[in-house]
C-alpha cells in the first residue's frame, strides 16, 4: 500500500515542485554541483550562519529553526524528501502499512551507531517516543505522537492529570531491527510525518541526565555533536561511522550565531562565512552582483504572515474576521515585496506555499489583494481594530524591520490607525513570548514545512492544540474537517479535508499571509557545492572545502 501511495504522490509532487522552482537558477537549485561526487578538503570546516537555539538540543523540544538546523545534523530522520517532494529513506530500510493505514511496521536498516558507538534498535525509538509523550517530561512537540493508541493514557488532555501508563500501547518492537505503530485512527498520511526529526531515536546515555543531553546531545547523524558556546555559535564534527547515505564531505561545521543578517553577509564577503541562508534586506539590491555565481535566489516551501494573538482583544470584536480581512487588504504585497524586497519574495494568496501537495492557487479570493477602499469599509463594519493600534512584534535579529515597517506605513495610511513595532533582540526571546501568551497585538509568523503537505502548514499551526498556535486560534469546524483529513481512506480525501478547512481559515483569518518565501543567501570563495533543501535549509553535508 505504502510503495502505490508514494509512487502516485511522486507523479503529483514532480508537477508541483517543477512550477515552484521555475524562477530558481539552475538544475542544482542554485549551487555548484552534487556533493555525493564531490571532492575536497575532508577536514575543512564549514562555517554557516545560524543563531541561539530557543530551547535544549532535544528532537522533541525544538520547532525553531536554528535548534533545527543543529538536530537535523546531529540525528538522522528515519526519512527525508527529494526536491521533488518524493520520500527517499535515511535510517528506515522500508516503512510499510497495512490496507487501511491504521497500523505501520517500519524496519531500520543496518549500521546505525549513536556518537558514542551504541548500536541502535528499534526500541531505541520506541523508548524514545514514549518519553517524549509523557506530559510529565513537558517536550513542546510531544502532540506529534498524539496519533499514536495509548496516547493519552500517557498524556491526558485534562490539564493537572497524571499518566496512567507509561507507555503508548501502540508501540512494539517486533525484532531489534523492527517495530510497529498502531495509530488511533488511520491516518493515511502517516509516512510523511515521520519525515520530520521529532521522531529520532535515543541514546541509553539520554535517560541519565535528560537536562545534561539538551545541553550536548548524542545522535545517530552525520555529525556529532562538540560545543556549544552560547551566543556564539555551535560546533558540529563529522561522525565517520555515520552509516546513513548522506554522508558529510567535509571535516564539520561551525554554526555561527548572528544578531543581525547584515553583520553575518559582510563575514561572507570577507571570508570569514562560508554559508549565508538569507541575507538582509538592505542587501538584496546588491547581494547578486557582489557575489556572482555565488549568490543562490531559489524559492523554498515556506510562508511569511502576521499573525494576531486573539486573548489581545481581537477575540472580544463584534466580528474579528471582518476587521482581520481588512488589515489584510490594506497591505500593498505587491509594492512591498518589489520594492522593499527587491524582488525576492511571491505575495501569497493561499495559507501553503506552491510547492507543497494540496497548495490551492488563489485561496485568498481576493482577501490579499490591495484594496484600502474595502479594507477601511471591512474593518468599521467588524468593529474596528482593538483601541486603533496594532503593535506587531517581530525579532531584530532576522532581517524583518524594514518589511515590517513597510507593513506598518500601509496599515497607518490605509486604514488611519497606529501602528508600531515591539522589536525582540533575537528569535529565542520572541518565541518565549509568544508561548507565554505575552504578544501585545500581533506578530511575525513564519513556517517552513517539516513534510511537504498541506497539513503541515494547516493543522501544525491552527488547530485548536497545535503547539504552533501562538495566536490561541480555535474553531470546532477546523478541527473537525482536520480529524476527517487525518481519518480519511486515502491520500486524495485527506489533502481535499484540509483543503476545506482552509477555505474556512480565509473566513476566519487566524493569520495574514503575506507572502511565499525565497532563499536569497550565497556562499563564500572557501566552498564549493552548495545547495538549499525544499524546506530552505543548507545542505551542509555535501559541501566540500577548498
Amino acid at each position: 500500500m505504502r510503495g502505490a501511495r508514494s509512487a502516485k504522490w511522486a507523479a503529483v509532487a514532480i508537477v508541483v515542485a517543477l512550477a515552484a522552482t521555475a524562477c530558481g537558477s539552475d538544475d542544482d537549485n542554485g549551487g555548484s554541483g552534487d556533493g555525493g561526487n564531490a571532492s575536497g578538503n575532508a577536514s575543512g570546516i564549514v562555517k554557516v550562519d545560524g543563531g541561539e537555539p530557543q530551547s535544549a538540543l532535544l528532537p522533541t523540544s525544538t520547532n525553531e529553526q536554528f535548534g533545527s538546523l543543529v538536530i537535523k545534523n546531529v540525528f538522522a530522520n528515519l526519512l527525508d524528501f527529494e526536491d521533488d517532494g518524493s520520500i527517499k529513506y535515511v535510517a528506515a530500510e522500508s516503512i510499510e502499512s497495512n490496507d487501511d493505514a491504521s497500523v505501520w511496521t517500519i524496519k531500520l536498516k543496518d549500521g546505525f551507531t549513536f556518537h558514542d558507538g551504541e548500536k541502535v534498535t528499534a526500541q531505541h525509538y520506541v523508548d524514545a517516543w514514549n518519553w517524549a509523550a509523557n506530559v510529565e517530561n513537558g517536550q513542546s512537540q510531544s502532540a506529534w505522537f498524539e496519533d499514536i493508541e495509548g496516547y493519552a493514557d500517557v498524556h491526558p488532555s485534562e490539564e493537572g492529570a497524571e499518566p496512567t501508563a507509561d507507555a503508548m500501547s501502540g508501540l512494539k518492537v517486533v525484532d531489534e531491527s523492527t517495530f510497529e505503530v498502531t495509530l488511533a485512527n488511520p491516518v493515511s498520511y502517516y509516512e510523511y510525518k515521520l519525515g520530520y526529526h521529532v521522531f529520532a531515536p535515543l541514546p541509553s546515555a539520554f535517560y541519565d541526565d535528560p537536562d545534561a543531553f539538551g545541553q550536548a546531545p548524542i545522535g545517530q547523524g552525520p555529525y556529532e555533536f562538540t560545543s556549544w558556546a552560547h551566543n556564539e555559535k555551535i560546533t558540529l564534527t563529522t561522525y565517520a561511522d555515520y552509516a546513513g547515505p548522506n554522508k558529510a564531505q567535509n571535516g564539520g561545521v561551525e554554526i555561527i550565531a548572528y544578531d543581525n543578517l547584515s553583520t553575518a553577509y559582510q563575514d561572507l564577503q570577507s571570508g570569514n562565512l562560508d554559508v549565508l541562508r538569507q541575507v538582509d534586506p538592505k542587501d538584496l539590491p546588491v547581494y547578486m552582483d557582489d557575489l556572482g555565481d555565488r549568490a543562490i535566489a531559489q524559492p523554498y516551501n515556506a510562508t511569511q504572515s502576521i499573525v494576531p494573538a486573539f486573548y489581545a482583544g481581537w477575540g472580544d470584536l463584534d466580528d474579528p474576521s471582518k476587521v482581520l480581512q481588512g488589515v489584510s487588504m490594506a497591505i500593498d504585497r505587491e509594492t512591498i515585496t518589489q520594492t522593499v524586497l527587491n524582488g525576492s519574495r511571491t505575495p501569497a494568496n493561499s495559507f501553503t506555499p506552491p510547492g507543497v501537495f494540496g497548495h490551492l492557487e488563489n485561496a485568498a479570493d481576493g482577501k490579499t489583494d490591495f484594496n484600502p477602499e474595502e479594507a477601511r469599509r471591512l474593518v468599521e463594519e467588524g468593529g474596528g481594530v482593538p483601541g486603533d493600534k496594532i503593535t506587531l512584534q517581530i525579532n531584530g535579529d532576522g532581517g524583518h524591520a524594514e518589511w515590517a515597517t513597510a507593513v506598518c506605513n500601509d496599515i497607518i495610511k490605509n486604514l488611519d490607525v497606529e501602528c508600531v513595532l515591539d522589536t525582540k533582540p533575537d528569535f529565542a526571546t520572541d518565541l518565549a513570548d509568544r508561548r507565554a501568551d505575552k504578544v501585545v497585538s500581533m506578530y511575525r509568523g513564519g513556517w517552513l514545512q517539516d513534510y511537504p503537505l498541506n497539513v503541515n502548514f494547516l493543522r501544525d499551526l491552527y488547530s485548536t492544540t497545535a503547539p504552533s498556535n501562538y495566536g490561541r486560534y480555535s474553531n470546532e469546524e477546523v478541527d473537525e474537517l482536520f480529524k476527517q483529513g487525518d481519518q480519511a481512506g486515502s491520500f486524495d480525501e485527506t489533502v481535499t479535508a484540509y483543503q476545506e478547512a482552509e477555505k474556512i481559515l480565509w473566513e476566519d483569518m487566524p493569520a495574514i499571509p503575506l507572502w511565499y518565501q525565497n532563499v536569497n543567501g550565497g556562499y563564500s570563495e572557501n566552498v564549493d557545492n552548495v545547495r538549499f533543501d525544499v524546506a530552505g535549509q543548507p545542505k551542509i553535508e555535501e559541501i566540500t572545502v577548498k
